[in-house]
Protein backbone atom coordinates (compact mmCIF):
# COMPACT_ATOMS: atom_id res chain seq x y z
CA UNK A 1 0.00 0.00 0.00
CA UNK A 2 2.56 2.60 0.87
CA UNK A 3 4.53 1.84 -2.47
CA UNK A 4 1.28 2.52 -4.37
CA UNK A 5 0.56 5.57 -2.47
CA UNK A 6 4.53 7.36 -2.94
CA UNK A 7 3.44 6.01 -6.32
CA UNK A 8 0.95 8.26 -6.54
CA UNK A 9 2.79 11.02 -5.23
CA UNK A 10 5.18 11.21 -7.79
CA UNK A 11 3.05 11.45 -10.67
CA UNK A 12 2.82 15.27 -10.37
CA UNK A 13 5.57 15.98 -12.52
CA UNK A 14 4.65 18.48 -15.43
CA UNK A 15 6.26 18.22 -18.93
CA UNK A 16 7.65 21.44 -20.33
CA UNK A 17 7.69 21.65 -23.95
CA UNK A 18 10.98 23.58 -25.30
CA UNK A 19 12.67 24.14 -28.53
CA UNK A 20 15.83 23.21 -29.17
CA UNK A 21 17.96 25.72 -31.12
CA UNK A 22 19.08 24.48 -34.50
CA UNK A 23 16.21 22.47 -34.19
CA UNK A 24 12.29 22.64 -35.05
CA UNK A 25 11.50 19.72 -33.01
CA UNK A 26 10.07 20.51 -29.86
CA UNK A 27 11.37 18.49 -26.81
CA UNK A 28 10.14 17.73 -23.16
CA UNK A 29 11.82 18.32 -19.51
CA UNK A 30 10.70 17.56 -16.41
CA UNK A 31 9.30 20.44 -14.14
CA UNK A 32 8.40 20.41 -10.98
CA UNK A 33 6.30 22.46 -8.10
CA UNK A 34 9.46 22.37 -6.11
CA UNK A 35 11.81 23.71 -8.63
CA UNK A 36 9.24 26.50 -8.97
CA UNK A 37 8.91 27.52 -5.51
CA UNK A 38 12.67 27.69 -5.10
CA UNK A 39 12.95 29.84 -7.94
CA UNK A 40 10.88 31.98 -6.58
CA UNK A 41 12.82 32.13 -3.35
CA UNK A 42 15.69 33.28 -5.18
CA UNK A 43 13.76 35.99 -6.52
CA UNK A 44 13.78 34.12 -10.26
CA UNK A 45 11.38 33.52 -12.77
CA UNK A 46 10.07 29.89 -12.26
CA UNK A 47 9.70 27.72 -15.93
CA UNK A 48 7.07 26.23 -14.63
CA UNK A 49 3.99 28.36 -12.37
CA UNK A 50 3.53 30.40 -9.79
CA UNK A 51 4.08 28.06 -6.88
CA UNK A 52 1.59 27.52 -4.27
CA UNK A 53 1.96 27.87 -0.50
CA UNK A 54 -0.46 28.06 2.64
CA UNK A 55 0.75 29.42 6.10
CA UNK A 56 -1.20 27.17 7.36
CA UNK A 57 -3.71 25.14 5.80
CA UNK A 58 -6.51 24.06 7.54
CA UNK A 59 -8.95 22.47 5.19
CA UNK A 60 -6.96 19.07 5.95
CA UNK A 61 -9.84 16.86 6.27
CA UNK A 62 -12.65 18.81 3.97
CA UNK A 63 -10.22 18.52 1.25
CA UNK A 64 -9.55 14.56 1.99
CA UNK A 65 -12.53 12.92 3.30
CA UNK A 66 -10.44 12.26 6.43
CA UNK A 67 -9.27 13.16 9.89
CA UNK A 68 -5.87 15.06 10.65
CA UNK A 69 -5.11 14.76 14.33
CA UNK A 70 -3.39 17.06 16.10
CA UNK A 71 -3.17 19.01 19.26
CA UNK A 72 -5.16 17.66 22.61
CA UNK A 73 -6.42 14.75 20.75
CA UNK A 74 -3.22 13.71 19.93
CA UNK A 75 -2.30 14.12 23.50
CA UNK A 76 -5.01 11.67 24.36
CA UNK A 77 -3.91 8.84 22.48
CA UNK A 78 -1.70 6.08 23.34
CA UNK A 79 2.01 6.08 21.75
CA UNK A 80 0.79 2.89 19.45
CA UNK A 81 -2.45 5.24 18.40
CA UNK A 82 -0.32 8.05 17.63
CA UNK A 83 2.15 6.51 15.76
CA UNK A 84 -0.51 5.44 13.61
CA UNK A 85 -2.25 9.12 13.07
CA UNK A 86 1.11 10.70 12.24
CA UNK A 87 1.67 8.40 9.10
CA UNK A 88 -2.36 8.87 8.49
CA UNK A 89 -1.49 12.47 8.66
CA UNK A 90 1.32 12.71 6.79
CA UNK A 91 -0.46 10.72 3.90
CA UNK A 92 -3.52 13.42 4.27
CA UNK A 93 -0.73 16.11 3.83
CA UNK A 94 0.76 15.14 0.89
CA UNK A 95 -2.37 13.79 -1.14
CA UNK A 96 -3.94 16.77 -0.47
CA UNK A 97 -0.83 18.65 -1.44
CA UNK A 98 -0.70 16.89 -4.63
CA UNK A 99 -4.51 17.96 -5.69
CA UNK A 100 -4.12 21.49 -4.67
CA UNK A 101 -0.48 21.43 -6.51
CA UNK A 102 0.93 22.99 -3.47
CA UNK A 103 4.58 23.44 -3.80
CA UNK A 104 5.42 23.25 -0.21
CA UNK A 105 3.12 22.53 2.98
CA UNK A 106 4.05 23.94 6.46
CA UNK A 107 4.51 20.94 8.80
CA UNK A 108 2.55 21.54 12.29
CA UNK A 109 3.54 24.02 14.77
CA UNK A 110 4.06 24.14 17.91
CA UNK A 111 1.40 25.03 20.43
CA UNK A 112 0.18 28.52 20.22
CA UNK A 113 -3.11 30.29 20.90
CA UNK A 114 -5.72 31.48 18.50
CA UNK A 115 -7.08 33.54 21.80
CA UNK A 116 -6.51 33.31 25.06
CA UNK A 117 -6.78 29.93 26.51
CA UNK A 118 -7.96 28.95 23.37
CA UNK A 119 -5.47 26.74 21.25
CA UNK A 120 -5.08 26.68 17.80
CA UNK A 121 -6.17 23.40 15.28
CA UNK A 122 -3.09 22.77 13.75
CA UNK A 123 -0.19 22.16 16.69
CA UNK A 124 2.10 19.50 17.91
CA UNK A 125 4.31 18.92 21.47
CA UNK A 126 7.89 19.67 20.18
CA UNK A 127 8.55 15.10 20.12
CA UNK A 128 5.68 14.45 18.25
CA UNK A 129 6.20 17.81 15.98
CA UNK A 130 9.72 16.38 14.72
CA UNK A 131 8.99 12.63 15.00
CA UNK A 132 5.73 14.44 12.16
CA UNK A 133 8.89 15.82 10.02
CA UNK A 134 10.74 12.43 9.90
CA UNK A 135 7.84 10.45 8.69
CA UNK A 136 7.19 13.10 6.01
CA UNK A 137 10.59 12.98 5.27
CA UNK A 138 11.02 9.65 4.32
CA UNK A 139 7.41 9.87 1.82
CA UNK A 140 7.70 13.36 0.92
CA UNK A 141 7.92 13.53 -3.09
CA UNK A 142 10.68 15.25 -4.99
CA UNK A 143 8.06 17.93 -6.63
CA UNK A 144 7.21 18.91 -2.42
CA UNK A 145 8.70 21.58 0.07
CA UNK A 146 8.51 21.03 3.66
CA UNK A 147 8.80 24.29 5.75
CA UNK A 148 8.01 24.92 9.39
CA UNK A 149 7.80 27.80 11.40
CA UNK A 150 10.26 28.73 14.24
CA UNK A 151 9.85 32.22 16.09
CA UNK A 152 12.95 34.11 16.80
CA UNK A 153 12.38 37.12 17.00
CA UNK A 154 10.13 39.31 19.93
CA UNK A 155 6.83 40.35 18.37
CA UNK A 156 3.70 42.07 19.34
CA UNK A 157 2.49 40.97 22.98
CA UNK A 158 -0.56 38.68 23.97
CA UNK A 159 -3.23 40.75 25.30
CA UNK A 160 -2.95 39.06 28.79
CA UNK A 161 0.78 41.04 29.23
CA UNK A 162 0.39 43.73 26.35
CA UNK A 163 0.42 46.80 28.78
CA UNK A 164 3.39 45.43 30.70
CA UNK A 165 5.48 44.61 28.09
CA UNK A 166 4.60 47.87 25.97
CA UNK A 167 5.50 49.77 29.47
CA UNK A 168 9.43 47.95 29.72
CA UNK A 169 9.82 48.68 26.43
CA UNK A 170 10.39 52.38 27.62
CA UNK A 171 11.36 51.44 31.47
CA UNK A 172 13.29 48.67 31.31
CA UNK A 173 14.79 48.13 28.28
CA UNK A 174 17.29 45.80 29.62
CA UNK A 175 14.68 43.07 30.27
CA UNK A 176 13.48 43.56 26.19
CA UNK A 177 17.24 43.06 25.13
CA UNK A 178 17.90 39.84 27.53
CA UNK A 179 13.78 38.50 26.64
CA UNK A 180 15.12 39.18 22.57
CA UNK A 181 18.26 37.12 23.11
CA UNK A 182 16.56 34.22 24.62
CA UNK A 183 14.03 34.33 22.26
CA UNK A 184 16.39 33.97 19.44
CA UNK A 185 19.14 31.17 20.72
CA UNK A 186 15.82 28.92 21.38
CA UNK A 187 14.27 29.72 18.06
CA UNK A 188 18.15 29.28 16.27
CA UNK A 189 18.11 26.08 18.90
CA UNK A 190 15.08 24.42 17.05
CA UNK A 191 15.75 25.82 13.65
CA UNK A 192 19.06 23.23 13.66
CA UNK A 193 16.76 20.65 14.99
CA UNK A 194 14.23 21.51 12.14
CA UNK A 195 16.94 21.57 9.41
CA UNK A 196 18.38 18.31 10.57
CA UNK A 197 15.36 16.73 10.30
CA UNK A 198 15.01 17.60 7.02
CA UNK A 199 13.08 21.17 6.86
CA UNK A 200 14.24 23.12 3.80
CA UNK A 201 12.45 26.69 4.62
CA UNK A 202 12.17 28.08 7.99
CA UNK A 203 9.81 31.01 8.73
CA UNK A 204 9.81 33.02 11.71
CA UNK A 205 5.87 33.88 12.49
CA UNK A 206 6.70 36.88 14.25
CA UNK A 207 4.15 40.05 13.71
CA UNK A 208 5.68 43.21 14.71
CA UNK A 209 3.04 45.50 13.36
CA UNK A 210 -0.50 45.98 13.42
CA UNK A 211 -3.29 47.83 10.69
CA UNK A 212 -1.80 51.41 12.05
CA UNK A 213 1.77 50.17 11.17
CA UNK A 214 4.96 48.88 12.92
CA UNK A 215 4.21 48.25 16.97
CA UNK A 216 8.17 49.15 17.96
CA UNK A 217 8.98 52.49 17.14
CA UNK A 218 12.36 53.10 15.20
CA UNK A 219 15.24 53.28 18.40
CA UNK A 220 12.76 50.12 19.32
CA UNK A 221 13.14 48.22 15.87
CA UNK A 222 16.89 49.00 15.41
CA UNK A 223 17.41 47.51 18.82
CA UNK A 224 15.06 44.81 19.69
CA UNK A 225 13.91 43.22 15.96
CA UNK A 226 16.24 44.11 12.89
CA UNK A 227 19.68 42.82 14.18
CA UNK A 228 18.19 39.77 15.23
CA UNK A 229 16.28 39.44 11.94
CA UNK A 230 19.50 40.02 10.59
CA UNK A 231 21.42 37.17 12.48
CA UNK A 232 18.19 34.77 11.84
CA UNK A 233 18.70 35.21 8.46
CA UNK A 234 22.55 34.46 8.17
CA UNK A 235 22.54 31.76 10.17
CA UNK A 236 19.53 29.93 8.68
CA UNK A 237 20.71 30.72 5.07
CA UNK A 238 24.10 28.85 6.65
CA UNK A 239 22.44 26.04 7.27
CA UNK A 240 21.23 25.55 4.14
CA UNK A 241 17.43 26.40 4.23
CA UNK A 242 15.43 29.30 2.94
CA UNK A 243 14.71 32.43 5.62
CA UNK A 244 11.18 33.79 5.98
CA UNK A 245 9.24 36.68 8.09
CA UNK A 246 6.04 36.09 8.68
CA UNK A 247 4.36 38.94 9.95
CA UNK A 248 1.41 40.55 9.95
CA UNK A 249 0.45 44.16 9.76
CA UNK A 250 0.99 47.73 7.67
CA UNK A 251 4.91 46.84 7.38
CA UNK A 252 5.26 49.56 4.89
CA UNK A 253 7.39 51.65 6.98
CA UNK A 254 9.88 49.34 7.71
CA UNK A 255 9.62 47.41 4.64
CA UNK A 256 13.14 48.68 3.89
CA UNK A 257 14.88 47.61 6.39
CA UNK A 258 13.04 44.28 6.12
CA UNK A 259 14.71 43.83 2.95
CA UNK A 260 18.01 44.68 3.41
CA UNK A 261 17.97 42.25 6.20
CA UNK A 262 18.99 38.79 4.45
CA UNK A 263 16.14 37.18 4.43
CA UNK A 264 14.76 35.65 1.64
CA UNK A 265 11.03 36.22 1.55
CA UNK A 266 8.50 38.20 3.41
CA UNK A 267 4.78 36.40 4.06
CA UNK A 268 1.55 38.06 4.39
CA UNK A 269 1.69 41.25 2.75
CA UNK A 270 -1.24 41.60 4.55
CA UNK A 271 -4.00 43.51 2.55
CA UNK A 272 -6.22 43.77 5.41
CA UNK A 273 -3.81 45.88 7.07
CA UNK A 274 -3.51 48.01 3.50
CA UNK A 275 -0.66 46.51 2.24
CA UNK A 276 -0.01 46.78 -1.44
CA UNK A 277 1.29 43.61 -2.91
CA UNK A 278 1.79 45.24 -6.49
CA UNK A 279 3.64 48.55 -4.70
CA UNK A 280 5.42 46.10 -2.27
CA UNK A 281 7.02 44.15 -5.24
CA UNK A 282 7.61 47.46 -7.16
CA UNK A 283 9.53 48.79 -3.65
CA UNK A 284 11.34 45.74 -2.49
CA UNK A 285 11.30 43.04 -5.35
CA UNK A 286 14.49 42.73 -5.85
CA UNK A 287 15.11 41.66 -2.78
CA UNK A 288 12.53 39.66 -0.96
CA UNK A 289 10.14 36.73 -2.78
CA UNK A 290 6.46 38.21 -1.59
CA UNK A 291 4.07 35.20 -0.34
CA UNK A 292 0.88 35.85 -0.21
CA UNK A 293 -1.53 37.70 -0.40
CA UNK A 294 -5.39 36.38 -1.01
CA UNK A 295 -7.32 37.86 1.73
CA UNK A 296 -8.20 35.28 4.12
CA UNK A 297 -11.34 37.01 4.89
CA UNK A 298 -12.21 37.29 1.14
CA UNK A 299 -11.76 33.62 0.55
CA UNK A 300 -13.90 32.80 3.92
CA UNK A 301 -16.73 35.05 2.69
CA UNK A 302 -16.73 35.53 -0.99
CA UNK A 303 -18.39 34.55 -3.93
CA UNK A 304 -16.37 32.00 -6.09
CA UNK A 305 -15.95 34.02 -9.03
CA UNK A 306 -15.01 36.95 -6.71
CA UNK A 307 -11.94 34.86 -5.26
CA UNK A 308 -11.20 34.07 -8.94
CA UNK A 309 -11.07 37.46 -10.39
CA UNK A 310 -8.75 38.55 -7.08
CA UNK A 311 -6.49 35.37 -7.75
CA UNK A 312 -6.60 36.18 -11.48
CA UNK A 313 -5.77 40.06 -11.00
CA UNK A 314 -2.80 39.30 -7.98
CA UNK A 315 -0.92 36.76 -10.59
CA UNK A 316 -1.69 39.64 -13.81
CA UNK A 317 0.04 41.85 -11.22
CA UNK A 318 3.03 39.99 -9.63
CA UNK A 319 3.74 37.32 -11.33
CA UNK A 320 6.42 38.73 -14.04
CA UNK A 321 9.89 38.31 -13.47
CA UNK A 322 9.20 35.97 -10.71
CA UNK A 323 9.93 36.29 -6.75
CA UNK A 324 5.59 35.53 -6.17
CA UNK A 325 4.45 32.81 -3.99
CA UNK A 326 0.77 32.35 -4.55
CA UNK A 327 -1.09 31.67 -1.24
CA UNK A 328 -3.33 33.68 1.69
CA UNK A 329 -2.04 36.27 3.80
CA UNK A 330 -2.72 34.34 6.78
CA UNK A 331 -4.21 31.11 8.25
CA UNK A 332 -6.79 29.71 6.23
CA UNK A 333 -9.61 29.24 8.54
CA UNK A 334 -11.48 25.97 8.80
CA UNK A 335 -14.56 27.34 7.95
CA UNK A 336 -13.55 28.34 4.68
CA UNK A 337 -16.22 26.42 2.27
CA UNK A 338 -13.75 24.41 -0.04
CA UNK A 339 -15.45 25.54 -3.01
CA UNK A 340 -13.79 29.05 -2.26
CA UNK A 341 -10.62 27.51 -2.23
CA UNK A 342 -11.21 25.47 -5.75
CA UNK A 343 -11.42 29.02 -6.82
CA UNK A 344 -7.70 29.80 -6.04
CA UNK A 345 -6.58 26.97 -7.95
CA UNK A 346 -8.87 26.90 -10.66
CA UNK A 347 -7.36 30.44 -11.18
CA UNK A 348 -3.88 29.31 -10.95
CA UNK A 349 -4.82 26.39 -13.13
CA UNK A 350 -6.13 29.32 -15.76
CA UNK A 351 -3.35 31.93 -15.33
CA UNK A 352 -0.47 30.96 -13.25
CA UNK A 353 1.78 29.22 -15.60
CA UNK A 354 4.92 31.10 -17.15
Amino acid sequence: MLQNFLEHLNGNERLEKLTVKNSNKPVTRKVNNKDDIIAALQRQQPSGAVPIWELEFHLWDIASGRHVVLGEEFNSLSAAEQDKALHTNAEIFLTVAKDMHFAAITVPSRYWEISPGEPAYFWLADEPRFRQIQILKKMVPPDLMLIAGEGALIAMPAANEYMEFSYKLFDAPREIDLRAEKTFDYGMENAKKLFDYGIEAIFTPSDIADNHGPFFNTEQMDRFILPYLSRWAKEVKAMGAYAILHSDGNLTPCLEAIADSGIDALQAIDPTAGMDIVKTKEQVGDRLCLCGNIDCGLVLTAAERQIYDAVQKLIADCRDGGGLVLGCSNVLQAQTPIENYMAIIQAWKDHGQY
